[in-house]
């Protein structure tokens, strides 16, 4: 005999008792008669006792039937309400969502539109991971991710909210001491800082408008782990590093660091939103998608504005 128990045979049986009757117990199941009958006589063989009763006329419980029927009933009861959260839970955002953000983004961008979050969905939660590197949603139990990269084919669903650019960039201060490089290879011998999760390795890798390429590898006193903790050296005027176009745009703006190399471009990436499957996406995900979509398809932050 199978270990798992006969859920199907206990919920019909639990049904004919409170109907009464076998053909009553399908119409209110929507099943044939035949299968509750089957499903009832299933559960007989498998407990070794009759359940009912029958006549022609007449269906009653068995002393042993009644010993089970309450139980019975009370199985049928929970699965119909477990069926229904979970009902109302993939219609109405409700419960809490496990979302991987970049912490530098997630601390500038996605943390103040939080609050606007909760209020339209006050029944959603969210556990905010922030952190650089990327985590492995299916193994690690995510259910999103935001995802600043020019990203790879993969398994992930992916849905892109906007374009987010590099920027190699200086101060004023030291592009006055040191000149203003004229051309990627000029890097080799100037302080480039550098950032250890960078999605495509260390080497930033230039083109023009003319198809040249030049792959420039940044050696420097500084490696990080979060773009953050470039910007005091950078500000000090003491190298030169790459930053995402959401951290430069207000460094730009107000003159603390400048662009350089203008004429050359780096690989433009994207911000995604990534789940590990669209099948039966809960309404919660859903819900904190499309409000991410709405506020951060046209960010403040893209440059030039």
């Amino acid at each position: 005999m199978t270990k798992l128990p006969d859920f199907e045979g206990l919920a019909m049986f639990a049904k004919v008792a409170e109907e009464g009757s076998f053909a009553a117990a399908a119409r209110a199941m929507g099943v044939s008669v035949a299968t509750v009958s089957r499903g009832v006589a299933r559960l007989e063989d498998r407990l070794g006792a009759r359940l009912f009763n029958r006549t022609s006329r007449q269906l009653a419980l068995t002393e042993f039937g009644r010993t089970i029927c309450e139980k019975a009933s009370e199985i049928y009861r929970q699965a119909e309400e477990a069926e229904s959260a979970a009902r109302e839970m993939s219609v109405q955002p409700r419960g809490l969502v496990r979302l991987a953000v970049p912490m530098s983004f997630g601390l500038r961008w996605v943390a103040p539109l939080l609050p606007g979050f909760f209020r339209t969905y006050p029944e959603v939660s969210i556990d905010l991971h922030l952190s650089d590197a990327t985590v492995d949603l299916v193994a690690e139990g995510f259910d999103a991710a935001l995802r600043i990269a020019a990203l790879p084919d993969s398994s992930l669903v992916v849905r892109q909210l906007c374009t987010v650019k590099q920027f190699v960039v200086a101060s004023p201060e030291y592009l006055k001491r040191e000149g203003r490089p004229t051309h990627p290879r000029e890097l080799a011998d100037r302080p480039c800082l550098s950032y250890a999760y960078r999605a495509r390795s260390d080497v930033w890798r230039f083109t023009n408008d003319a198809g040249d390429e030049e792959p420039v590898t940044p050696v420097g006193p500084l490696r990080v782990t979060n773009a953050d903790a470039l910007l005091p050296t950078l500000l000090d005027g003491l190298a030169i590093a790459e930053l995402p176009e959401f951290i430069a745009a207000a460094y730009l703006a107000d003159g603390r660091l400048e662009a350089i190399l203008t004429d050359w471009s780096l690989t433009t990436g994207g911000l995604y939103f990534v789940t590990p499957s669209a099948r039966a996406r809960p309404a919660k995900v859903s819900a904190l998608s499309d409000y991410l979509v709405k506020h951060l398809s046209e960010p403040s932050w893209q440059w030039p504005k």
